[in-house]
């Protein structure tokens, strides 16, 4: 034992050597190369295998980055995935943004310094359910330009764009051969589903694309997913729910996952997809066991689309994703917990997986199978945690049944498999993980009103109590409808909407005056007809405005307005305000997509005829008076001139609110709920937190029970229906100063603000199920008595184990009972056997603590309560902060 020690305490003066040598020399490793063969990547010498997490830098704040990344690797992630959003990185041609949300080389300096690796996927198309795609909205006014396609003008600018990153990321020092965490860049994206589209421009398109990206000195190998003709060096890698039956074309190539869809984006009105996770990890176990090398989640935080970043049309501010890491940095269990266990399995078996060019595959039934890889010890160069003395093996049992159990004999031993699920068995004998048995903590996460949750106006904050009252402190402003600058323009005739806007704005106004006369009047009188607006084909929003009133509006993507209007005799003012809900960000050919009209527009009914407004002379006027007046920064927004909003004021459209608020005490997340109102956007201190739309999902589709077996779909398990889509929106701490914070609204339906809440986002309830028939805790493999085989891994024991949010302590175990216990998470109850002890020792182990364990066995809580029945302990316990107790973590 003392040896031991004496080799744990040289361990960590080596590291912390090695710490202090890269920070002097400005690495986070030692240098090293990166290459492949048909099995794996080859880092250092070494084929690994490899799990990472996808975060969009731009959809946090760099303030959430450090503690997204520790939760990635405290998960099990080897690497943090992420794409270049050329059009935040490049606004205005030749003006470049590498700061705040877009400081890609700060992101990546945080990855390495957590001991990650990176996988930087370029592009510069990204889809992503972000605007355009990122395309700049500028890349359509390049004379000449087709996207995505053997086009001059885009391969010229493309080439420059992703010259200028990897430049950027050699100049820092980022690349693995200097010492930095990038060892995998994509070029292009998913281009394969879009290449027949343009014919053999598109396949030549291709060829050069690798070229260029090859030519660019990077030193680390590029890929292309779903690309099955990626050229050469190129290696084509897989997107879907399911890759374990996906294979490079070329047998030197290794089979890569780069996008593992744990989850689905969510429109306006729709539901919310959930994927359980039995089946996600089903579906990872499934690509290792097969000959999978590297897998990387989509996502493994979504995030929040800020600002008008989220593409579509029609996609929430929300990009949650049901990933492992919620919106708000929070981890979702139990998704998280069990996806930890699964990566944790895979590890143990590294050494078979890599030393085995392919595995041997055994038949067990009908619908199992075993793929078993052998691993000699000696010769792999790689730490294993079985014995190096002798040659070892690692299995995977799968069950593709998605309806019965089935119990399968492998070498020699019997094994009971769950449908729908893999057995991992790092050393060919005892089992390490269930895809199917999820034993992590479920947490029960709630939204609610921060302890300060007063709005106010600022002459307020000094003076009203803390019982202020909410409905004294909005004030407001109309914004103008039409033109209200002298900065409009008139044109004879429609233009598209993108064309004018360029994207600075979502609004767009249009007005022309039509004459009516008398004889028209009469005219709709005798035949009991109105005129009507046609407009052959519209996207996203159409507000029609009749001498300043709201008469109509229409919504959708691409569809027909056929909207009656009532005209006056004489000089009639139409405006139509398009808008734009997110550009579109998928399919072939972008820049011809636009927005606002296509087609004729007319005006039918009149008595001489019907009258083409295509034709006719419009002023424009783009964006928003408000927005260009910035007021809802605290520098611009006294310009507005706000008058105070009384509490039974009418829901007033298109109107400017604002109020200030104090920060909530604590370092939970905040969020805005914004249920009571209709349609616009939000601001916090100048901070854009998104767009707002309350619109709710269909009541039917969601299903009383989610059945993880079977194949999964992005319609499968929807939850959420007959509810609002979206309504808490996030602000992130570091936006948020300790009082007065700006909230400005600018609402364009009318809606109600009188209602808007501060809450706080918090995951306060946790529960936990685990039999005595579970599997021992993964770490135990690498207990160094398991190791040199003092004691077998089946000598443990299985453990529950919660673990709060970091600053928060369980402050109460509500409900434990070892036994036979019924119910789920909130509802559960004591069944006819259990042991009274069950309370006063979960509570012991737990109470006050940030994580603890309790081991699940006849010993650890005080007896056996019923013989020869196979128990189980259940535990429901409540997080707080620990701020508000001050009791130390542990």
């Amino acid at each position: 034992m003392v040896g031991f020690e004496n080799k744990a305490v040289l361990k960590l003066l080596l590291v912390y050597i090695f710490i202090q040598f890269s920070v002097t020399c400005g690495n986070f490793f030692p240098p090293f190369n990166v290459t492949y063969d048909h099995r794996a990547l080859i880092i250092d010498g070494k084929r690994r295998m490899l799990i990472s997490g996808g975060i969009h830098y731009p959809r946090a704040t760099p303030q959430m980055w450090p503690d997204l990344i520790a939760k990635s690797k405290e998960g099990g992630a080897d690497a943090i995935e992420s794409y270049t959003f050329w059009n935040g990185h490049e606004p205005v041609k030749g003006q470049y943004n590498f700061e705040g949300r877009f400081d890609l080389v700060k992101f990546v300096k945080l990855v390495g310094d957590s001991g990650l690796y990176f996988l930087l996927r370029i592009g510069p198309y990204v889809c992503a359910e972000w605007n355009f795609g990122g395309f700049p909205v500028w890349l359509r006014d390049i004379p000449g330009i087709e996207f995505r396609t053997d086009n001059e003008p885009f391969k010229r600018e493309m080439q420059r764009f992703v010259t200028k990153i990897v430049d950027l990321m050699r100049e820092e020092k980022l690349f693995s051969w200097q010492g930095g965490p990038i060892i995998l860049l994509q070029i292009e994206n998913e281009y394969g589903n879009m290449e027949g589209s343009y014919g053999q421009k598109g396949k030549e398109y291709v060829k050069w694309a690798a070229n260029m990206a090859l030519g660019l000195g990077a030193g680390v190998p590029w890929v292309m997913c779903k690309q099955t003709d990626a050229p050469g060096d190129i290696i084509d890698t897989c997107n879907n729910y399911y890759c374990d039956g996906y294979k490079p074309n070329s047998p030197n190539k290794p089979t890569i996952w780069t996008e593992d869809w744990d989850g689905w984006y969510t429109t306006w009105g729709g539901r919310l997809p959930h994927r359980p996770v039995e089946d996600l990890a089903f579906a990872v176990a499934r690509f290792f066991q097969r000959g999978g090398s590297l897998m990387n989640y989509y996502m493994y935080f979504g995030g929040t689309n800020f600002g008008r970043t989220s593409g579509g049309p029609f996609y929430i501010t929300s990009y949650d994703y049901d990933a492992p890491i919620d919106e708000y940095g929070l981890r979702s269990e139990p998704k998280w917990g069990h996806l930890k266990d699964l990566h944790a399995a895979i590890k143990l078996c590294e050494p078979a997986l890599v030393a085995a060019d392919s595995p041997q595959y055994m038949k067990l039934g009908p619908n199992q199978e075993a793929h078993v890889y052998w691993e000699n010890a000696q010769s792999t160069g790689l730490n294993s945690s079985l014995s190096e003395s002798q040659s070892t093996c690692s299995a995977f049992l799968a069950n593709i049944d998605e309806h019965n159990t089935a119990t399968v004999t492998f070498r020699g031993k019997s094994y009971s498999l769950p449908p729908w699920s893999v057995s991992i068995l790092p050393d060919c004998s005892n089992l390490a993980f269930n895809t199917a048995k999820v034993g992590a903590q479920t947490a029960m996460k709630v939204v609610e009103y921060a302890s300060s949750p007063k709005i106010s106006a600022p002459e307020l904050v000094m003076t009203k109590s803390e019982a202020s009252s909410i409905t004294e402190s909005w004030m407001s402003v109309k914004e103008p409808i039409g033109i209200w600058s002298e900065n409009n323009f008139t044109v004879q005739g429609m233009l598209e909407h993108l064309k004018v806007t360029k994207d600075e704005s979502d609004y767009l106004w249009h007005m022309t005056r039509i004459y009516v006369s008398d004889d028209d009047i009469a005219f709709w009188e005798e035949n009991q007809v109105s005129p009507t607006l046609v407009i052959d084909s519209m996207r996203d929003v159409l507000r029609v405005f009749i001498n300043g009133k709201l008469i109509g509006s229409i919504t959708g993507h691409w569809v027909k307005v056929m909207q009656p209007i009532q005209f006056q005799q004489g000089y009639n003012d139409l405006i139509l305000l398009s808008q734009t809900v997110g550009l579109q960000n998928y399919g072939a050919f972008l820049e011809k997509d636009g927005a606002g009209f296509r087609g004729q527009t007319k005006l039918t009914g009149f008595k001489n005829g019907d009258i083409d407004l295509s034709k006719a002379s419009w002023i424009y006027q783009v964006g928003l008076k408000g927005e260009f007046q910035k007021i809802f920064t605290v520098e611009e927004n006294e310009k507005a001139g706000w008058t105070e909003l009384k509490l039974d004021s009418t829901p007033s459209t298109f109107t400017w609110y604002k109020a200030y608020f104090d920060s909530p005490d604590g370092s939970e997340p905040v969020a805005l709920d914004l249920g009571s109102m209709g349609k616009g956007q939000a601001w916090v201190n100048g901070h854009h937190i998104g767009r707002y739309w309350n619109l709710t999902a269909p009541k039917d589709g969601c299903p009383n029970s989610c059945n993880y077996r079977g194949a999964y779909g992005s319609n499968k398990c929807m939850t959420n229906c007959g509810k609002p889509t979206q309504t808490w929106y996030h602000v992130p701490r570091s936006w948020l100063q300790e009082s007065n914070n700006l909230l400005v609204i600018f609402e364009e339906t009318g809606g109600d603000p009188f209602e808007i809440s501060v809450k706080l986002r918090e995951s306060r309830i946790l529960c936990a199920q685990v039999s005595e028939s579970h599997y021992p805790p993964l770490d135990q493999w690498l207990n160094p008595d398991v190791i040199d085989g003092k004691f077998s891994i089946n000598d443990i024991k299985p453990q529950i184990r919660l673990q709060c949010e970091d600053g928060h302590i369980i402050s109460s175990i509500e409900f434990a009972s070892y036994g036979t216990p019924h119910g789920s998470c909130q509802n559960f109850s004591e069944g006819n056997c259990h042991s009274p002890n069950s309370l006063s020792v979960v509570s012991k182990a737990c109470e006050g603590r940030n994580s603890c364990s309790v081991e699940v066995s006849n010993s650890g809580l005080g007896g056996d309560p019923c013989r020869g029945v196979l128990k189980t302990l259940a535990v429901e316990a409540r997080c707080v902060s620990s701020s508000t107790i001050g009791v130390s973590q542990f």
